[in-house]
């Protein structure tokens, strides 16, 4: 079985960050080889340093039998994207990719040179029970419409403006606000050097 390396974007990664997504679709791809279903793949950041963000499977695209104009079978409605599910990521502690060197979106990878890599990956930690927060002030004149107000404030700020507060499930007082994916200290009194 063939394994590849594809690169992520910069923007989508900055996504992948901040949302829990279970596939990846990449679009726009060059004409060279391409992965097929159940291939593995090793997940890596653009530029000179490189990591690996995540492992995972290549994936059938959803619809993938309806790629075609149904009134003219002979058509082709375009590339379909390559879906790699994730099976383990690391999008917060990545690992070097050396010696993977990725100069394109899509490469082959010897299956020695991509176990080594995955071999990087720390042990998956046990699952812990969070409390996830966000609270904003809101005046409004009814409960629906500060409701209302509130999910208009999340659309437009969003994780990129609004701090969320995390905790332990067991131990309230660890709470900690992350903006960006990032722990972000909340007090004026502090200095955050």
């Amino acid at each position: 079985m063939n394994a590849w390396a594809v690169t992520i974007p910069e923007g989508r990664f900055a996504a992948e960050r901040l949302y829990h997504h279970d596939t990846l679709e990449l679009t726009g791809l060059d004409d060279g080889p391409r992965p097929t279903a159940g291939d593995p793949v090793l997940v890596v950041t653009e530029g000179k340093d490189a990591r690996v963000v995540a492992l995972g499977r290549v994936t059938p695209p959803a619809g993938a039998a309806t790629r075609t104009d149904p009134d003219d079978p002979e058509s082709d409605l375009g590339e379909s994207p390559l879906v790699v599910t994730y099976t383990r990521r690391a999008f917060d502690e990545p690992v070097p990719a050396d010696p993977v060197v990725v100069d394109r979106p899509v490469v082959a990878v010897d299956r020695a040179t991509y176990d080594e890599v995955a071999a990087r990956f720390a042990p998956q930690p046990d699952r812990t029970t969070w409390l996830v927060s966000l609270d904003l002030p809101i005046e409004a004149a009814t409960p629906a419409e500060a409701v209302r107000i509130f999910w208009s404030y999340v659309a437009e700020l969003g994780p990129r403006e609004l701090p969320t507060f995390v905790a332990p499930s067991n131990d309230e007082l660890a709470m900690q606000a992350f903006v960006l994916g990032e722990e972000a200290n909340q007090d004026p009194e502090e200095d955050d050097d």
